[in-house]
């Protein structure tokens, strides 16, 4: 009997490509064999915000591929998917997550803390607005759009003293060579599972469910259900400026045995500029109340009105 090839749908950029060859090549080695069918969604033919786009705005395409039985499993990055459930899917796999941190990639190898007042800096992300102007450097930051290429080209051509990425989708590119720094969460907490993978099948298709279940890394997989359980708390989507990053960390139980627990930290921008930040720890069992509690400290501090854009000093860069 020929074996059943499963179709993998992804988006066509070259980082959405690495992203699903990866998982293609995980599954060929495990005997089954895939193949990979690009789906242009609305946000690769459109260079506005992303907060003007809307939700779903690089998921939604992919998911009606997926639904109409175009695709039989699709791959997306987790931190563009919509918060709500759709019960037409099911998360098969939450594959071991990189590094979420966000990277700096800067003229002259400098680091953050060495460019000057003024210098500018780009951006597609009103989170990572936020926390750069609450550092209090002067930098002038820049909405920006495009590829990993066109954004660090602006880097290259001198149009833009530095640019501000996550660190995975350079790891994945094999680009980390062009990072001058790798910024620690507490200067920049990254996005709701930012370096992760979420790959979905229909709730229906079992037999793919269980092919795919092998990818699922469960601390992952514990640790993204925690920030985005914050984020849907908070009703904020995935433009808004809001950062997580739960870990799964040892501890001590009652009688000095070693058990794992889970720590997150969640920071939220309101519309009048403040920078809220709030911490917890639990049982790594409890991930999504967890957030859900972390999203109601966040509320009580002000974070009850969310702005959708970086803020008044954020102009935009189109880009070529």
């Amino acid at each position: 009997m020929t074996e059943r090839i499963l179709r993998i749908g992804t988006r066509g950029s070259a980082l959405a490509l690495a992203q699903a060859g990866h998982v293609a090549d995980v599954i060929r080695a495990a005997g089954c064999p895939v193949e990979l069918t690009v789906v242009r969604t609305t946000g690769d033919e459109s260079l506005a915000p992303v907060a003007e786009l809307g939700v779903g705005v690089f998921t939604t395409a992919l998911r009606d591929a997926l639904s109409c039985g175009d695709v039989d499993f699709a791959v997306h990055s987790y931190k563009d998917l919509p918060t709500a459930r759709d019960p037409r899917f099911t998360l098969a796999a939450v594959p071991l997550r990189e590094d979420p941190r966000d990277a700096l990639v800067a003229r002259d190898g400098m680091v953050l803390g060495e460019l000057p007042a003024g210098s500018r800096v780009g951006t597609g992300s009103p989170r990572r607005a936020a926390q750069l102007r609450a550092l209090g450097l002067g930098l002038e930051i820049v909405q920006l759009r495009g590829n990993v290429d066109t954004r660090i080209g602006k880097v290259r051509s001198g149009e833009l003293d530095a640019v501000v990425l996550a660190r995975a989708g350079l790891s994945r590119l094999g680009r980390l060579a062009e990072i001058t720094e790798t910024l620690d969460p507490l200067q920049m907490l990254p996005a709701p599972a930012q370096g992760a993978l979420a790959i979905e099948c229909r709730v229906d298709d079992m037999d793919t469910e269980h092919r795919l279940g092998a990818l699922n890394d469960p601390a992952s997989r514990v640790a993204v259900s925690a920030e985005r359980a914050m984020l849907a708390a908070l009703e904020a989507g995935c433009s808004a400026p809001v950062g997580a990053l739960a870990e799964v960390v040892e501890d001590l139980d009652d009688e000095g045995r070693i058990i794992e627990g889970l720590s997150l930290r969640g920071v939220a921008a309101t519309t009048e500029g403040a920078l809220l930040r709030a911490s917890i720890t639990g049982k790594t069992t409890e991930a999504e109340s967890l957030g859900r509690a972390l999203a109601a400290e966040l509320l009580d501090l002000g974070a009850e009105s969310l702005p959708a854009t970086g803020g008044p000093a954020y102009r935009w860069i189109g880009s070529s």
